[in-house]
């Protein structure tokens, strides 16, 4: 009866135990689930808030009229540095995607993939050296190399996809759109020269702005999207 006693005890311990374990698994996946939700509402409204700073757009006075600087990285970048470069590249996408739904597009998507691959080209390097320096420090480094990479591939796209896209598109040379920039900049005589004095500066001033809103803004945003 003594050993019976002692083996009916272990059973039921050891069918606690496992119960224990069965409970704490649920409620870990819960957590996973409840946590997997907020992330998606959290993309999904700083991709909203994006979108519609899309629309508020600045001319700027040493580039052509259809450059029109805006700061709608501002919460993608915020978002990024909460949740990772992942779901900032996912938020650069909704904002896209939100801006095509609502507003349209008039270069068949090639201008609106352009945009997500220099947003992603600022947002995700900044990122990823954020989530290995999660310092002040690092996130001046981070924003620093990401305007540089969205600087390059700006320049790069601007002058091989971009512009001659948009000359296509409108039936006009490519003549015409270096001398809107030369009507701007007397500097602008090619297309070399457009990329270097209108679209390098753009993205530059763009990443400064983004970069500073972002140092000034972040410590105060970041414990709402961490605790809703």
């Amino acid at each position: 009866m003594f050993f019976g006693d002692i083996q009916k005890s272990g059973n039921c311990l050891i069918k606690k135990r496992k119960g224990e374990k069965m409970m704490s698994s649920n409620t870990q996946t819960a957590r996973r689930s409840a946590m997997n939700v907020r992330i998606m509402a959290q993309i999904g409204m700083l991709g909203a808030v994006a979108m519609v700073l899309m629309f508020f757009e600045i001319p700027l006075w040493f580039a052509p009229p259809f450059y029109k600087i805006d700061l709608s990285e501002l919460p993608v970048l915020i978002g990024c540095f909460a949740m990772g470069p992942v779901a900032g590249a996912v938020i650069e996408l909704v904002k896209i995607l939100l801006y095509v739904v609502v507003h349209g597009t008039t270069t068949a998507g090639v201008g609106d993939i352009a945009n997500f691959l220099i947003g992603c080209a600022f947002i995700v390097p900044a990122g990823l050296i954020y989530r290995r320096m999660t310092t002040k420090k690092g996130a001046l480094i981070g924003m620093t190399v990401g305007t540089v990479v969205m600087t390059v591939l700006g320049c790069v796209l601007n002058a091989y996809v971009l512009l001659p896209f948009y000359a296509a598109a409108f039936g006009m040379p490519m003549d015409a759109l270096v001398q809107m920039g030369t009507a701007v900049n007397a500097g602008i005589q090619d297309v070399f020269g457009f990329v270097l004095l209108a679209v390098a500066p753009f993205n530059i001033l763009k990443g400064v702005l983004v970069s500073a809103l972002t140092l000034a803004l972040y410590k105060n945003i970041r414990p709402i999207l961490r605790r809703s």
